[in-house]
């Protein structure tokens, strides 16, 4: 009902809740009230809110600090802030293990600022300054405020003015802005830049475009030299959003300084969309020429040999990716560029030189995401082109102790099989730079007297979910639990998708530890089972393998039936209505409308239909299959139409979209988990 409750705030939904709490009481009672009240909250009801919050405190205790921490917000919401001031002045000391411990003494503040007790707000605010708190961005405003409240406009000044260059992307920046504003305290263009400059780099561009904008219409005293600048870096916001033509860029101004760089980089990026390809090289060539340290070079090179692996023009990828980890060694892009170095080294059949830059890779980037793929394909050279056997063995070994449960571990099990027994010898430098991933150990038991595991769940309860995490991962020993609780609360009303992507979320590298040291319970939430009986008989029916299904449902939807992408695909399945009514029509399904494709039933039934057919256009080839369901038919066959792949692996790690290439491995590889887990007899 809880639930129910946060999801529509219907009338009905309140008054059973409020019914069940008048029948149960304690902590029964204590969640329900929380419930309503965090309800009457979403709907800005403050005073309900903080009249509820007020009955949940009464009615138990075990989520009393919940109940007196966000009836202090509402009571501050509803206009009446000295009424929450007893609560907050001693919140640490009555609830010393709470999540809002550090949140108490800013909200404190606050309730003085709005009852305007500056002295209050900034004795409050100055115990913190030598703490934790003293880095939210929720302490810096409200200082910031306090100090505006005395008179103090230069300190305030300062801590708004910090806070906005130091905490950009937070929602108190914004506010930041606004009072020193109203202060009449400038933000010099450097500082507005600065913060134009983070919302770029979080890819918030539509933002930071306005923002570079404002800055050349607000200030006056700026140099040319200055809007010029601005006006280029107002232009490469709109090229990301694909919202600037080539001669707009053209007429941007010439400079002198790194925004020449940037014009560069924008019209390389035109010439790479425009397939002008003797220009676009041109123009990076200018890049390495006279801006050699420039962070748009770096993008261009990533973006050219992007370019030139599409267009299976290797010695160019090659040019511009090597050039790239060469020139930019700390680059983000360096281990993935030195990778493809490798691989398209190993598709032109120039096998000594990817051995070579195989092991460098193993040696450079230890524990990067490139090393599973490294490791395996090193492997083939040993053992295809070199004939070395006993090191093939030493990397397929490896590959499958560090990686266990990887797709390409799966890959070196079947190579380690079709060796047989070879003889030992010492593993090679570069085998031994590998690492295990970071894995904590893992209980399969809840510490069911723990404070937090049990509020957490009481929180469910209340439907208070965004509390959940915070709370259970407050406990100590919670790095050996704490997914598996987490997901288990979902699982309990039925929030199969929370709960999966929970787990997956939780930074836990459960294919790096082998299949049987990770407790099964949580192999089971990785991998659930939601509509499985229709899963499996709309399978069979259509002849398809039930686990290659249920790894495609969990890669494409997660087990969510009403997920609609933002291609519009509808569904378990991800079915786009053009195919659901084509579908339909030929399957009997009348008056078909696409919001069916909601219904998981309609949609296994449809989706297993539509997956045989892309399978039997590609030969029955999983592989092939699974990328034209990614990426559609067409960039398969071009794909396939060079025909010189050695076996089907070495077509997947060709693909050439990243993300089709990882949706493939992932679904292969989850699919073997499904055999392991499930046993069909």
């Amino acid at each position: 009902m809880a639930q129910q409750l946060a999801a529509t705030r219907a009338p009905a939904a309140y008054n059973g809740v409020l019914q069940y709490a008048q029948k149960h009481p304690g902590e029964g009672a204590a969640a329900a009230y929380l419930a309503l009240a965090h309800a009457y909250m979403l709907d800005h009801r403050y005073a309900d809110a903080a009249a509820n919050f007020a009955q949940a405190r009464s009615a138990g205790d075990a989520l009393d600090d919940y109940a007196a921490y966000l009836g202090a917000q509402a009571t501050i919401q509803a206009g009446r802030p000295a009424d929450a001031y007893a609560t907050l002045e001693h919140f640490q000391e009555q609830y010393p293990d709470s999540i809002f411990v550090a949140g108490a003494p800013i909200l404190l503040a606050n309730a003085h600022l709005e009852q305007g007790d500056t002295k209050g707000a900034l004795a409050t605010l100055t115990k913190l300054l030598s703490t934790p708190a003293s880095d939210q961005a929720g302490f810096q405003f409200a200082l910031g405020r306090a100090y505006q409240a005395t008179g103090d406009t230069a300190q305030a000044a300062a801590v708004l003015k910090k806070l906005y260059q130091t905490r950009p992307l937070t929602a108190e920046a914004n506010q930041a802005a606004t009072q020193l504003q109203v202060m009449n305290m400038q933000l010099t263009p450097a500082e507005r830049k600065l913060h134009a400059d983070a919302l770029f780099n979080a890819k918030r561009y539509s933002e930071a475009g306005t923002e570079y904008a404002a800055i050349g219409r607000a200030d006056t005293q700026l140099s040319q030299q200055d809007r010029d600048a601005l006006a280029i870096y107002t232009a490469v916001c709109d090229l990301r959003l694909k919202r600037v033509n080539r001669r707009e860029i053209e007429n941007l101004p010439q400079t002198n300084d790194d925004t020449a760089a940037l014009k560069l980089y924008m019209l390389a990026e035109l010439a790479r969309n425009e397939d002008r390809r003797p220009e676009h090289d041109s123009l990076v060539s200018q890049l390495v020429l006279r801006f050699p340290g420039s962070r748009w070079l770096e993008e261009a090179l990533y973006s050219g040999g992007n370019m030139y692996w599409l267009k299976e023009s290797a010695p160019q990828a090659i040019y511009n990716y090597s050039t790239l980890y060469k020139m930019f060694p700390n680059s983000t892009y360096a281990p993935s560029s030195h990778w493809r170095t490798a691989w398209l080294n190993y598709r032109t059949r120039n096998y000594s030189e990817a051995a070579r830059l195989m092991d460098e890779q193993l040696q450079r980037y230890p524990g990067g995401l490139e090393i599973p793929a490294a490791l395996y394909w090193r492997g083939r050279i040993y053992e295809d082109e070199e004939h070395n056997f006993p090191q093939a063995q030493n990397c397929y070994r490896k590959l499958t102790t560090l990686y266990a449960d990887f797709y390409y571990a799966n890959l070196a099990r079947q190579r380690l099989v079709a060796l047989g027994t070879q003889p030992s010898v010492a593993p090679t430098t570069a085998l031994n730079a590998t690492q295990r991933p970071p894995a904590p150990e893992l209980s399969a038991d809840l510490p069911e007297n723990d404070v937090h595991l049990i509020k957490a769940r009481l929180l469910a309860n209340a439907a208070l979910n965004e509390y959940i995490g915070p709370e259970i991962h407050a406990s100590p020993t919670a790095d050996q639990w704490g997914a598996l609780a987490q997901a288990e609360i979902y699982v309990s009303y039925g929030e199969f998708t929370r709960a999966l992507q929970s787990m997956k979320h939780s930074g836990i590298s459960f294919f790096a530890v082998p299949f049987d040291q990770v407790p099964p319970v949580y192999w089971h939430l990785l991998f659930p089972q939601p509509y499985w009986t229709e899963l499996v008989a709309n399978s069979t029916k259509n002849n398809l393998d039930p686990y290659l299904v249920a790894s495609l449902i969990r890669q494409e939807s997660e087990f969510n039936p009403s997920a609609v992408s933002p291609a519009n695909a509808y569904g378990l399945m991800q079915l786009l209505p053009s195919v659901g009514k084509s579908l339909a029509k030929k399957h009997g399904i009348r008056k078909f409308d696409s919001r069916q494709l909601l219904n998981p039933s309609v949609n296994l039934q449809l989706g297993t239909v539509n997956l045989r057919q892309v399978l039997d256009r590609f030969g029955g080839q999983v592989e092939y299959a699974l990328a034209a369901y990614n990426a559609g038919d067409t960039p398969v066959r071009q794909w396939l139409a060079s025909n010189d792949y050695k076996d089907v692996s070495e077509f997947v790690e060709s693909i050439p979209y990243t993300e089709t290439r990882e949706y493939v491995q992932a679904i292969l590889r989850n699919r073997e988990m499904y055999r392991q887990l499930y046993p069909i007899h």
